[in-house]
């Protein structure tokens, strides 16, 4: 197959594979479903709670904080979904990625809160964030797996998601903890 014809026919199959989508949604997933509320309350609440609980002097730091979790997570998510590991079967759109309630505000607000906590309490970041990643991947993954909203296929499982979370969580500290050293040099 040529270069072209291979273009032409990602473009043919991502054509079905949207109106696939299209169609499944408005079906199963759409507005008139509990799904699709359930989908859509945890989208907003956790971005209610940011804005009533983040410290707002230091915005700036836990809100690249939460961002560096929310993209992180989102090409973890697109990789997983990509490879058959982990489905999401119910959406907000079916043009949005499927799982933007989770990687755009129940994850990164999570872990943003207790970044948060942490750094002005003086607790350690990495028990913390052992305990919360557990409880997501245990209770919160468990419970969406149960109801049908999350699908864990080809040897993926709560503990591969534990881990992910943890790792995810470390990388966002480490990497926000070297823009605030950065800052503080370009300062002195």
């Amino acid at each position: 197959m040529t270069w072209t014809e291979f273009w032409n026919e990602i473009y043919k199959n991502n054509d079905q594979l949207n109106s696939l989508y299209s169609s499944y949604w408005h079906q199963y997933t759409g507005i008139g479903t509990w799904q699709f509320w359930v989908v859509l309350v945890s989208l907003v609440v956790p971005l209610a709670a940011v804005y009533f609980f983040v410290d707002r002097k230091r915005i700036f730091e836990l809100f690249f904080f939460g961002y560096t979790v929310h993209v992180l997570w989102s090409y973890t998510d697109i990789a997983l979904g990509r490879s058959g590991y982990v489905t999401h079967k119910y959406f907000l759109l079916p043009i949005l990625p499927n799982a933007m309630n989770i990687t755009a505000s129940v994850l990164p607000v999570g872990f943003l809160l207790l970044y948060q906590y942490c750094t002005n309490k003086g607790k350690n970041f990495y028990l913390y964030t052992a305990l919360l990643s557990a409880l997501f991947a245990f209770v919160f993954a468990q419970l969406e797996e149960y109801i049908g909203l999350l699908t864990l296929q080809k040897g993926m499982n709560h503990f591969y998601l534990f881990f992910i979370d943890i790792g995810i969580a470390c990388m966002a500290y480490w990497f926000t903890k070297l823009i605030l050293r950065l800052k503080e040099k370009a300062a002195s």
